[in-house]
C-alpha cells in the first residue's frame, strides 16, 4: 500500500472522508430532514466522481489495481468506472480531441449526420449546448449515448463490465433501501444530480478549435467548485501534465499562468460566476463539428466504412 509520494495522504484522506461521509448521510443516525440529506449527499457524489477521475491517473497509490480497488464503488450509480477509465484513458492519448470520431469524450456531431438528423433531436442537443440545459439533461444524454454505443460495439468483456456495474449498482441501493430512511428514488435523485453539477465543468473544457493546444480550457475559479472537481477547471494544466496530483495543478498554474494561456489562445474564463452569467441560456457553440473529421476522410476512401461506424 505504498503512496506515490508523501503527498498523496491528501488524495486518500479525501477518499477515506468522502466515503465516511456518505456513508454517515446514508445511515442518517442523525435524523436529517430529507432536503438536508439530498443537499449534502449530491456534492459527495460529484467529489467521488473527481476522486475516481484522480485514482485513473494513477493516484494516490503506486499500484494502479490498489488505486481502482478504492474507488471502483459505483455510489454515484450511473456511470461504470472502468468504461470510464478506459474511455478517459484514450481521449487523454488522443492527437485529436474534439473530434468526434476520435475523442470518446467529444460532444459534437458530425456536420454530416448533424445536418440529416431530425429537427427534434437537434432541438434537443441544441438546449444542452447551454449550460443551464446541460446540467438538467446533460447527464442522462451523456450516459444514454454512451451505454447505446457500448451496447452496439457488442464487446464481450464491455458487456461484462455493464452488469458487473448494474449488479454492484443493486447492492448500494438494496443498502439503501435497507438501511436508510431515504426513499431509494430521492438516492437516484441525488446520483443524478451529483453528474449535474459535474456537468458545469465539462460542459466547455474542450473546445473546436484549428489549434490543438487552444481546445482545452483554463478556468481561475478557487472557490467550492474548483474544490468539487478538484482543481480540474485549470483543465490545460491537467492535459499538459496529466500526472500530476490535483492539489499541485494551482502551485503549477500560478507559477507558469502566462505560458499556459498563451498556448489556449486565451481560452480562460475567471471563475464559474462568469460562465453561468454567459451560457445560461446560450450555446456555447454549434453542436455541428466544424472542421474534417476522421469519419469524414473515411467517407472520401470508403463509404461503407464510415456508414458502418455512423
Amino acid at each position: 500500500m505504498k503512496l506515490r509520494s508523501i503527498s498523496e495522504w491528501q488524495t486518500l484522506a479525501l477518499i477515506v472522508g468522502c466515503y465516511v461521509f456518505l456513508g454517515l448521510l446514508i445511515l442518517n443516525p442523525f435524523g436529517l430532514p430529507l432536503f438536508l440529506q439530498a443537499i449534502l449527499i449530491i456534492p459527495l457524489i460529484t467529489l467521488h466522481s473527481s476522486l475516481q477521475h484522480e485514482c485513473i491517473h494513477r493516484h494516490p497509490f503506486v499500484s494502479q489495481a490498489l488505486n481502482d480497488a478504492v474507488i471502483f464503488l459505483p455510489v454515484g450509480i450511473l456511470l461504470p468506472y472502468f468504461r470510464f477509465k478506459t474511455s478517459h484513458i484514450k481521449h487523454h492519448h488522443n492527437s485529436a480531441i474534439t473530434d468526434p470520431y476520435e475523442d470518446p469524450e467529444s460532444g459534437y456531431w458530425d456536420s454530416k449526420i448533424w445536418e440529416k438528423s431530425p429537427r427534434l433531436i437537434q432541438k434537443l442537443f441544441e438546449v444542452n449546448n447551454t449550460l443551464l440545459g446541460r446540467m438538467a439533461i446533460g447527464p442522462a444524454i451523456s450516459i444514454i449515448r454512451f451505454a447505446a454505443a457500448d451496447l452496439k460495439g457488442g464487446q464481450i468483456k464491455i458487456i461484462v463490465t455493464w452488469f458487473f456495474h448494474l449488479f454492484a449498482s443493486s447492492l448500494i441501493l438494496l443498502a439503501v433501501y435497507i438501511w436508510s430512511n431515504m426513499p431509494v428514488w430521492a438516492y437516484l435523485m441525488c446520483c443524478y444530480a451529483g453528474y449535474s453539477v459535474l456537468t458545469v465543468r465539462t460542459f466547455l473544457e474542450h473546445q473546436a478549435n484549428e489549434s490543438i493546444r487552444a481546445r482545452t480550457v483554463i478556468v481561475e475559479d478557487k472557490g467550492p467548485l474548483s474544490f468539487l472537481f478538484l482543481n480540474n477547471n485549470l483543465h490545460l494544466v491537467h492535459h499538459a501534465y496529466p500526472t500530476v496530483a490535483w492539489y499541485e495543478l494551482p502551485k503549477m498554474f500560478e507559477k507558469n499562468r502566462d505560458r499556459f494561456i498563451m498556448m489556449n489562445k486565451g481560452y480562460n474564463f475567471k471563475s464559474y460566476v462568469e460562465i453561468f452569467k454567459r451560457y445560461s441560456f446560450s450555446k456555447k457553440e454549434p453542436v455541428a463539428y466544424p472542421f474534417v473529421t476522421k469519419g469524414q476522410n473515411a467517407l472520401k476512401s470508403s463509404p461503407t466504412k464510415l456508414g458502418q461506424e455512423a
